[in-house]
């Protein structure tokens, strides 16, 4: 999504000279590889799309995961960003030579490049549970985000390992489909389950004969996240209120044992908050079983718990989640003087205002250490941060700088400020969730999205070290 968004923008911008490199052999990103049963973004519509091509098409108010891969896919080849994409390319290295980037692929070709910017998303690696075992397993067994769709699943005995936001999907498609559904649960989480109304032809009628209707249901969709945010960065009433409006949701769960099993022990909001259509309806089916005895090992016929119980399977779902820090690693990246971004993460990842590292020149990142991507609409991320990007690469253009990369000065006051600001913040209450990074630092932008775009409309000159063009 974030390497469409950028080329569409350059393109738009008059800059054809560029490539995109992209490992899979097709675009979409997260939208690609995920496939499971049930996938759905838990962002309006809406707002889940570029303000540089609207789509009117949408069918849901949050629309399922292979209209989103398609949306993205015709983007890319409306705009001619398809057409500028390597496919098949895994980059291997990127390195500082002679005052330009070599980015060398997998299979060993090197080219030069004035810029590089890292576009690989952050829920992109899958993490997959350390458990005794799992090799030994006899069915089929498969990670959410690699599903098996050979794999038959309607009459079937299917475990589910984990219950975030992907685990909340598939239970809830799947459940009345398969025969018997084990969730095993490690830690509740708390889910907000809305209704997700299909667009009526009028509505699409009037997307596509109005922009100023699609512009303002844009907007009245991002003011509506943005609603939020009191709630999630200060302590107050507007945080009381979501959390009662949160915590209320636990009334959909008739049965007091079970409810208490899925009522967690933090704050709502202290993890990523499930949206979800139908988890507690699911969860509450006779043929739907939530076991929270931890797992102690898998073999061949399930997966037995702690308690001793062996819970039969055919199929072993692993919805666990992804590393949510690895960022664009296990891509090296080095930098003059054999500067590397190992080095300078090497007490855990730090950006610029989210999209430079110190020691980089002409370096860029999307997604970086603490964007705001909790709950919110990525797409709108990118275009903030791919907005920054093009202007210093404007500024290349003119003539008027060769290199340029945030000052450790710099970095370390947008630190100290993040570090005073997030104690305040619903992320800080005390819980453990793929936000937390190494040192235990919430790797989260603390502050309103409102600030977030007007931290990065305007380059401070000062923070960046830079050289003339010779």
């Amino acid at each position: 999504m974030s390497g469409i968004c950028l080329g569409a923008l350059l393109l738009k911008g008059g800059i054809r000279d560029f490539t995109v490199y992209e490992k899979a052999p097709a675009a979409g990103g997260t939208w690609r590889d995920n496939t499971y049963p049930g996938i759905a973004c838990d962002v309006p519509s809406r707002f889940y799309q570029y303000t540089f091509a609207p789509n009117p098409e949408w069918s849901r108010s949050m629309a399922p995961g292979a209209e989103i891969n398609a949306y993205f896919t015709k983007v890319a080849r409306d705009t001619g960003v398809h057409d500028r994409i390597r496919f098949g390319a895994e980059v291997s290295d990127i390195n500082w030579l002679d005052g330009q980037w070599s980015v060398t692929t997998a299979d060993g070709t090197s080219e030069t490049y004035d810029f590089v910017v890292s576009a690989t998303g952050i829920l992109h690696h899958p993490r997959y549970p350390d458990l005794d075992g799992l090799d030994t397993f006899g069915g089929a067994m498969f990670h959410s985000a690699r599903w098996d769709h050979s794999v038959p699943l309607d009459g079937q005995r299917i475990a589910i390992v984990g219950t975030g936001s992907t685990g909340a999907q598939i239970v809830s498609d799947l459940a009345g489909r398969a025969e018997e559904l084990v969730v095993f649960q490690r830690t509740p989480h708390w889910v907000m389950q809305l209704r997700n109304p299909e667009f009526s032809r009028v509505t699409r009628w009037l997307h596509r004969r109005s922009a100023a209707y699609d512009t303002l249901t844009y907007h009245g969709s991002r003011l509506f996240i943005e609603s939020f945010s009191p709630a999630l960065l200060h302590p107050g009433r507007a945080r009381r209120f979501a959390t009662w409006l949160i915590r209320r949701q636990l009334n959909k769960i008739e049965d007091p044992v079970l409810r208490k099993q899925l009522t967690p022990d933090f704050e709502p909001m202290c993890r990523r908050l499930i949206i979800s259509t139908g988890y507690y309806d699911a969860v509450q089916r006779d043929d739907v079983q939530i076991v929270a005895s931890p797992i102690d090992r898998v073999e061949p016929d399930g997966v037995r718990t702690t308690d001793g119980v062996l819970h039969e399977c055919d199929v072993l779902v692993l919805a666990t989640g992804f590393d949510s820090h690895a960022y664009l690693r296990p891509t090296a990246v080095t930098g003059p003087s054999g500067h590397t971004l190992d080095k300078a993460w090497a007490g855990g990842p730090r950006a610029y205002r989210t999209v430079a590292v110190p020691g980089l020149p002409n370096f860029f990142m999307f997604m970086g250490p603490n964007s705001p991507v909790g709950n919110y609409s990525l797409v709108a991320i990118a275009e903030a941060q791919a907005g920054f990007m093009l202007a210093w690469i404007e500024r290349w253009q003119r003539g008027d700088v060769d290199t340029m990369a945030p000052s450790a000065e710099a970095t370390d006051a947008f630190y100290r400020d993040v570090d005073a600001a997030m104690p305040d913040t619903v992320w800080a209450t005390g819980c453990t969730s793929w936000y937390v990074g190494q040192g235990g630092r919430v790797e989260l932008y603390p502050w309103a999205p409102k600030q977030f775009r007007a931290m990065l409309a305007k380059i401070e000159d000062e923070d960046f070290e830079t050289t003339a063009r010779s």
